[in-house]
């Protein structure tokens, strides 16, 4: 049979299809320009930005903040390592590096794994939290991950992604692989491995706490999202705003990882509802009996309300932190690098005490 309407079923289905990706590119354009990644469109916050020039201004807004970072050098004290690394394995491969303290020359410690958020870079996000110094300190390896550009634009990890929140699938995989790696080398065990990120860094550190319960003892989350708040880029913003559906509840029968989560009250990027979301699903897989204290303090200028979760066996399985004032940042970062706000309560410390006491 000749189909005669082929060829217009085919302009109307490109016209849709050209529709779709100029309002895309303009979503996409104004939440970077609101969140202060690039310039408005013309006309202000409702205006309609077309599809070449939006991405075009996209393209070079991302280049010139990359260039920016790139140019960024980490101090390396005497007898550290801080090198550059590729993971290859089934699900893909990404970059990462790898800071070996010069402390670890007495033994190491254990293993943090720090996910950066989108935009950033591994360099950055080590300048941006100071997570190299307490690793001096405390004299554990620290695994900066990086995401590659061809897999996201934006550098943001994909835990929107429904391919991206599986064991042995995607991301999930490949960082898990990394870590398995580096745990092989150093000889570090379960208990003294852990993933910390920061809004989609830390919104995949939450899945990794999910998927590889046996490889990650704890999760720190700073600005981020619950497990299985969005399966698409869509669902993703309905997420971020706090307005999507209640998450996925996991009926995982492994060992629930323990969790920290940090979020500013002021947070305008990642709506702070999705921390007690994080919270709230933790415990769900958490101890059936528990404890909760809560306290108040101020650091910096920044007040905060910290709640701890203690399980009958007197060790803590959650704390959360609210800080006052604090917006899309990680609380208490350095100023050299990106997405950090000096004041209030220093995260990366308190991640590294909850880690490991």
């Amino acid at each position: 049979m000749i189909n005669l309407n082929v060829g217009a079923r085919h302009r109307a289905t490109e016209d849709a299809r050209l529709a779709h990706v100029s309002a895309a590119n303009d979503l996409v354009q104004r939440t970077l320009a609101r969140h202060g990644l690039m310039p408005e469109p013309a006309g202000g916050p409702g205006a309609t930005a077309g599809t070449a020039p939006a991405m075009d201004d996209l393209l070079s807004g991302l280049k010139a903040r990359f260039a920016t970072t790139a140019r960024q050098e980490v101090a390396i004290p005497t007898g550290a390592e801080f090198r550059q690394e590729q993971f290859t394995c089934e699900a893909g491969s990404r970059a990462y590096r790898t800071y070996v303290p010069a402390s670890a020359t007495a033994g190491v410690t254990g293993i943090v794994v720090m996910l950066h958020g989108c935009t950033q870079t591994a360099e950055d996000f080590a300048i941006g939290t100071g997570m190299n110094t307490l690793a001096e300190e405390h004299g554990f390896v620290v695994i900066y991950p990086q995401q590659s550009r061809g897999d996201n634009a934006q550098s943001c990890w994909n835990w929107f992604s429904r391919g991206d929140q599986r064991r042995e699938r995607g991301e999930p995989a490949i960082l898990a692989g990394i870590t398995r790696a580096a745990m092989a080398e150093h000889g570090i065990a379960r208990n003294r491995t852990f993933v910390a990120g920061l809004s989609a860094g830390a919104a995949m550190a939450v899945i990794l706490g999910e998927t590889y319960p046996d490889v990650f003892s704890a999760v720190g989350a700073h600005s981020g999202l619950p497990f299985g708040a969005a399966k698409d880029v869509a669902t993703a913003f309905g997420a971020m705003a706090g307005t999507g559906p209640d998450p996925v509840t996991s009926h995982a029968n492994s060992t629930a990882p323990r969790t920290i989560v940090f979020h500013g009250a002021a947070d305008s990027t990642v709506h702070p509802s999705n921390a007690e979301r994080i919270a709230r699903h933790a415990m769900d897989r958490g101890s059936p009996q528990t404890i909760e204290t809560d306290e108040r303090g101020n650091v910096s200028g920044r007040s905060f309300h910290r709640r701890i979760t203690t399980g009958a066996d007197g060790s803590v399985e959650l704390e959360y932190w609210v800080v006052d004032g604090l917006g899309h940042a990680w609380s208490g970062g350095r100023a050299g690098g990106s997405y950090t706000d000096a004041k209030g309560p220093d995260a990366s410390a308190e991640m590294v005490r909850f880690f490991f006491e």
